[in-house]
């Protein structure tokens, strides 16, 4: 007698890459190093059709991201089609190109959240990082507006060697916004920032110090605001659990209309990408090459297939592993049980110690 095999359950959420083009040029960006111009990106009908489709699968949320998503004349339009078809809209933004009544439009059409991106907690530390003059005085107006107009607002601070002194006024930063929850987010080293490593790696004496003041601020805030942490890979034993699992919780769609699994799914060589104008996005899903390849265990090499947490990490992360040993399958060098890892947290350190690099800026516009 034959077995039926499982069925896949559906994404959770969305993550909509609207475009890849943006007013700031952070150098830890997680867009890809070859950047897709406007001319590559899909239009209102194409996302709309992402959206239906996402919505017919059991999909909950849209993140729309880019780049800046705001770039899109039709960002209004999107929203509205996707809280028609039930998904819970969430904006993922610089917030520098937004004003009250552009942002009043997307509240109109059933935007839910707004996620804000900080890069320090003074005007001169952030518009150097996102090397853009302005930048953080427009962010701080924006995030105000933002709970005026009754959203749920999120602040976003990507932390690292140049700005984690600040940790404690961007803590306090944020509780003066009233934002609902603060997202502190080590860089991860993928795209940009793995470009422009050790311009960005911290110390470990500055992380242990991260980590503590995180851990009393969370006691001191309590429920007035939730603070997420995400620690930096290279000084952790174990692997995060990448996206929720690769092909389990998320899928990302670029702006060329290419199904990844992740943002940065196309650093790991012989990945075929499907596009969601031609194959359904549930086929893609469920049946597709890239998503297939990594999902579940039974890709593992040693020590991981034995490993007693492998269906809780699920092995950690992909691309990461492939940018630290060539090899996409390898153990992610983050576990302490890679051969790997030893090596890892020694290159960290060095570059750590030593003097800062410039950095190298992401461009498009």
């Amino acid at each position: 007698m034959n077995q039926i095999a499982p069925r896949i359950a559906p994404p959770f959420a969305v993550m909509a890459e609207l475009t890849h083009r943006c007013p700031l040029q952070c150098p830890y960006c997680s867009n890809p190093l070859e950047m897709l111009k406007a001319r590559a990106e899909r239009d209102t009908a194409f996302w709309r059709g992402v959206i239906r489709e996402a919505a017919e699968m059991g999909v909950l949320q849209i993140h729309f991201s880019g780049g800046e998503p705001t770039l899109r004349s039709d960002l209004a339009e999107l929203i509205a089609y996707a809280t028609e078809q039930g998904l819970y809209a969430n904006l993922i933004t610089s917030a520098v190109l937004l004003n009250e009544d552009k942002l009043a439009s997307y509240a109109q059409a059933g935007l839910g959240h707004v996620q804000i991106s900080l890069q320090g907690a003074d005007a001169e530390t952030a518009d150097h990082i996102g090397h853009y003059t302005g930048a953080h005085k427009k962010k701080l107006e924006v995030a105000k507006l933002v709970t005026k107009l009754g959203l749920s607002l999120t602040i976003n601070a990507v932390v690292h060697r140049q700005n984690l002194e600040q940790l404690p006024r961007i803590i306090d930063l944020a509780l003066q916004l009233d934002a609902d929850r603060l997202e502190i987010a080590h860089v991860q080293y993928h795209g940009w920032a793995f470009a422009n490593r050790a311009a960005l790696m911290p110390t470990r004496a500055q992380f242990e110090a991260a980590n503590a003041l995180v851990d009393a601020r969370r006691e001191d805030i309590g429920a007035r605001m939730q603070i997420d942490y995400v620690v930096p890979d290279y000084y952790a034993d174990l692997p995060k659990t990448c996206m929720g699992g690769w092909g389990q919780k998320m899928l990302n769609i670029a702006p060329d209309g290419r199904v990844l699994p992740c943002h940065a799914a196309e650093t790991i060589p012989g990945l075929v990408f499907s596009r969601a104008d031609e194959l359904p996005l549930s086929e893609i899903w469920e049946g597709g090459h890239a998503f297939n390849k990594f999902r579940g265990t039974s890709w593992m090499q040693e020590p991981c297939s034995s490993c007693a947490l492998k269906e809780v990490d699920w092995g950690g992360c992909r691309c990461q592993a492939m940018a630290i040993t060539g090899d996409a399958a390898a153990t992610d060098p983050v576990c302490s049980r890679s051969p790997r890892h030893d090596a890892m947290n020694a290159m960290a350190a060095a570059e750590a110690q030593g003097a800062p690099h410039e950095f190298k800026w992401r461009r498009i516009l």
